[in-house]
């Protein structure tokens, strides 16, 4: 059976353990890294992970991480992971894309560096307006009262059910396709194209897994492809025909060493990709931990009921302690030391946000789920500086929603005794494979 993890445990109760046993792609400390990470922060703050290839220095407290984001000067975004495929893997790839006629991946938001990054933000904030984000919530809350009706439908008999495959899953993904005008008979796809574009993110898969992992990215590329040309000759009310119509304004925006003042087809592909992982697989993760949390603190749903309006102390402190991304890489552009620790020019790091956000010099019993605790909205769940997660608006605003509804239609839940809590195998993105529960109507 699984580790059963800890987040929400007293940290007298945390297990030692020792660093020599760490091993990134390890399944079992997967399930439950956060020893590791509490350990690294007292006797190894910058920890030089073993990995295929080389080292990753992993950087897990709170201001040596905040320094290490917001220096983009000497730690760049532009982490190339091609570089590290084997050379049988990178081949494969080209020669996929090649013959598939997709389009071969650009930096773009994540992945770059100013001035390049300050442009693809320019050009995304014109598509991707807090009006566009205000003007969903009425989508999210059709979505989330559907999805309850139907969940309650399912446990009329007393059954239990799979919170992740009944709720925490088709809420983000209706709501980001909703978004991007995808018609409910292609939210399959989109969930798979979805799984596709992180299937390599933090694991360790074979490369027949990523290639056709990558066949199915090609197959979302034609798709969105198809969809932006179209805008051309027709445009729509939709994010899509933002991206497309968005243009810098050199005099306004202060970008001036740019050719382009629009995105190529290439650069809105994937930032569309970005979108469809960001705004789908973290909320997917942000959604289950929450109800998972709830559930072993009942008195916390009961106060919810009672002030709906602790529904976003709720959704902050879920985001800290159960971070969905769990670290951000970055390549070190020159010699340089953190927290006393040489890394080299060319080494790659990764700015560990679950393990700052459980920094106990910041947060007062960080592995203690308090909804209330001062300084609730210093984690760094959503990064920190130029590259702040541009989806985090939304990702509250249907953390709040879901909370607000499932409090009102809900009396109480409780988790099933058959749950195992057995996490995705991944070192990046953190997230229940499923959570069974058991549901009381109000």
């Amino acid at each position: 059976m699984p580790q059963r993890d800890l987040s929400s445990a007293d940290t007298s109760e945390a297990p030692d353990v020792d660093l020599e046993d760490f091993g990134l792609f390890d399944p079992a400390i997967q399930q439950c890294p956060h020893a590791y990470y509490a350990k690294m922060q007292q006797e190894a703050p910058v920890f030089a992970a073993a990995t295929p290839g080389a080292e990753l220095y992993l950087i897990t407290r709170y201001d040596d991480v905040v320094e290490v984001v917001r220096d983009t000067d000497t730690f760049s975004s532009q982490f190339d992971t091609s570089s590290h495929m084997s050379s049988e893997l990178a081949k494969r790839m080209a020669d996929l894309y090649r013959s598939e006629g997709g389009y071969p991946p650009v930096r773009t938001m994540l992945t770059a560096d100013p001035p390049a990054h300050t442009r693809f933000r320019r050009l995304i904030s014109k598509a991707f307006t807090p009006k566009v984000i205000s003007d969903l919530e009425p989508t999210i809350r059709d979505i989330t009262t559907g999805l309850i009706d139907a969940m309650l439908a399912a446990t009329a008999d007393g059954s239990s059910l799979d919170f992740v495959e009944a709720f925490a899953v088709p809420l983000p993904v209706t709501v980001i396709a909703k978004a991007l005008n995808v018609p409910d008979d292609r939210l399959a796809d989109f969930k798979r194209w979805s799984d596709a574009s992180i299937a390599g993110i933090g694991t360790n898969i074979s490369i027949e897994e990523r290639l056709d992992a990558e066949r199915e990215v090609i197959e979302f590329q034609k798709y969105f492809a198809h969809q932006l040309e179209n805008r051309e000759t027709s445009p729509q009310d939709d994010l899509l025909t933002n991206l497309l119509s968005a243009r810098i304004d050199r005099d306004t925006d202060g970008i001036y060493d740019t050719e382009a003042d629009h995105l190529t087809m290439a650069e809105m592909l994937s930032i569309i990709q970005q979108l469809l992982v960001a705004g789908n697989e973290t909320t997917t993760k942000m959604l289950t931990e929450m109800m998972r949390l709830l559930g072993e603190h009942p008195g916390e749903w009961q106060h919810l009921r009672e002030d709906p309006e602790r529904a976003r102390s709720i959704i902050e402190e879920t985001l800290r302690i159960s971070t969905p991304v769990q670290g951000m890489f970055r390549v070190v552009r020159h010699d340089t030391t953190v927290a006393g620790v040489d890394i080299p020019a060319g080494a790659r790091v990764v700015a560990m946000y679950s393990a700052a956000n459980r920094d106990s010099s910041v947060f007062d019993e960080p592995e203690s789920f308090c909804p209330e605790r001062d300084g609730a909205t210093d984690h760094l769940a959503f990064g920190r500086g130029i590259h702040y997660c541009v989806g985090a608006a939304l990702a509250r605003l249907e953390g709040k929603v879901a909370l607000e509804e499932l409090a009102r239609r809900l009396s109480s839940f409780e988790l099933d005794p058959a749950n195992t809590f057995e996490y995705h195998p991944s070192f990046m993105l953190r997230g229940l494979k499923r959570l069974d529960v058991n549901l009381t109507a109000t």
